[in-house]
């Protein structure tokens, strides 16, 4: 019997795996491995197994979704938002549209600049660099039915326990599902992924359910995925949807195999193939090595994982740790840690590689640092390592060592923000051009241990980047008042 997710309707935060009673099984037993071409039940677009995953409707927001028996498909159920879901934690928050300032919106809301093919000031031209425009947490962690929409600058604001960590955490797990990660890799405690009040069915089973739209020269793609998480990890449901078409879904049919039955779009002499897939990896990114590409409809499901995939893929979580950024560095290859410990090595790279980028950083160091700031640099402290320094100008020379927190972290999220893949250690796709990919930074406690004054010049270097179209920025802050005003920014907001 196929698993699906079902919202309870006497608990608003269910997140609970179960197969609806009554629900017609398969026609017969279990394919063999191998692909097979079979016609689409209720036509095109709607390939989705009697008992699929009840996974988010691909024509409209996130919402309480129960499997229909009749088609197996999953349906809206009839109110969208039930009494009392607005107080559950990570839920949107009901802010008058009068007083929402500009450039900010409540989570699961709609906004100016964060739509299909955004850049900066709210222009409609579509890039063609694939990048997210939305985050969708149906049901995850602290989240329930929440919808983060994405610009190039993009903040997300609220008090601690609103579920920023949890955003976060939800955008660079898809991410590394995206480069083919397995999912016990990526979901290590997937217990604290589950709902906290999520029950288990009959068979003991939950899970959660996370989603992303991702946009680019295919239009918006849109990718949601069902993990169970107890009693065993496993993906029991996706689906790759663009255009109103259902490309890609996936369905549970057998819990004693460790496989889920795939249906892709093929538009040929049969409209769908039909194949087993491992329920350790996202569908999504296998697709590539499992689609020919020799009808126009594969061509299409080929180009729309492409596209989901890349924009996946190119991420770079960023969190400086000032008391490791301190310490004399080991001389590596010099690409940037994501707790930006090794930034003496970088600099000994970038400041010799690229000498336009190396004066940006020092101008950004020298508006961000006390006192006055001609160069940032790097040179050997011992054999094999090496240490940063600020050149002050008058031949004194300051050591990393005795930077304050907040100027530490300031001039490594600088540094982030000022360079690319080629400088960060991250895993980009090799056959993508770069000018054709965008990084996303995440940061978690984006305003931790900076100033005011240095928060708004970092957000201007996170504009400028964004401009260049080579880097998108999502952050967290608990409060992002001081970022008022700011017409390029996207400001999501959340509350307990």
């Amino acid at each position: 019997m196929a698993a699906s997710f079902a919202s309870s309707p006497d608990s608003e935060r269910s997140a609970s795996l179960s197969a609806p009673s009554g629900a017609p099984g398969p026609a017969g037993p279990p394919p063999a491995p191998g692909p097979s071409t079979t016609g689409a039940p209720g036509g095109a677009g709607t390939y989705g197994a009697s008992g699929s995953p009840a996974l988010p409707d691909s024509s409209g927001p996130p919402g309480p979704f129960v499997p229909s028996v009749a088609s197996g498909r999953a349906v809206p159920s009839p109110s969208s938002v039930p009494a009392g879901e607005a107080d559950a934690p990570g839920a949107p928050v009901r802010v008058p549209v009068s007083a929402r300032p500009p450039g900010s919106v409540s989570a699961g809301q709609p906004a100016a600049g964060a739509a299909a093919g955004d850049t900066p000031g709210g222009s409609a031209r579509r890039s063609l660099r694939p990048h997210l425009t939305e985050l969708r947490l149906s049901a995850f962690a602290g989240h329930r039915r929440a919808g983060f929409p994405l610009g190039p600058v993009t903040l997300l604001a609220g008090p601690s326990g609103a579920g920023k960590t949890s955003a976060l955490r939800a955008y660079e797990a898809l991410a590394r599902l995206g480069g083919g990660a397995p999912l016990d890799e990526v979901f290590q405690d997937p217990g604290a992924c589950v709902p906290e009040r999520a029950r288990p069915d009959a068979q003991q089973r939950r899970g959660f359910r996370i989603g992303c739209t991702a946009d680019g020269p295919e239009g918006p793609v849109l990718l949601d995925v069902a993990v169970q998480a107890e009693p065993e990890l496993r993906i029991v449901g996706e689906r790759l949807t663009a255009r109103g078409v259902v490309l890609l879904e996936t369905a549970l049919r057998d819990p004693a195999r460790r496989a889920v039955q795939a249906a892709w779009h093929t538009a040929g002499s049969a409209p769908v193939t039909r194949a087993p897939l491992p329920d350790d990896r996202l569908g999504t990114a296998l697709l590539p090595l499992r689609v020919a590409g020799k009808t126009d409809g594969q061509r299409r499901v080929l180009a729309a994982a492409e596209q989901m995939v890349v924009a996946l893929r190119s991420v770079f979580t960023c969190d400086p740790l000032p008391e490791r950024m301190r310490a004399p560095v080991q001389h590596g290859p010099g690409r940037l840690f994501g707790t930006c410990h090794n930034l003496a090595d970088v600099l000994w790279r970038t400041r010799a590689e690229c000498g336009r980028r190396h004066a940006q950083f020092v101008e950004a160091v020298a508006a961000g640092c006390a006192g006055p700031v001609a160069d940032v640099l790097a040179e050997p402290a011992g054999p094999g390592t090496l240490r940063a320094l600020l050149d002050r100008g008058d031949g004194f020379r300051t050591d990393f060592a005795r930077l304050g927190d907040g100027e530490l972290r300031y001039a490594a999220l600088a540094l982030v923000l000022l360079t690319g893949p080629g400088v960060l250690e991250v895993d980009p796709p090799g056959e993508v051009p770069a000018a054709l990919q965008a990084l996303t930074v995440l940061t978690d406690g984006f305003d931790r241990q900076v100033d005011v004054g240095q928060r708004r010049a970092l957000l201007r270097l996170a504009e400028r980047s964004a401009r260049d179209g080579h880097i998108r920025f999502l952050g967290a802050v608990s409060d992002a008042s001081w970022a008022a005003g700011e017409p390029a920014v996207t400001v999501v907001h959340l509350k307990p």
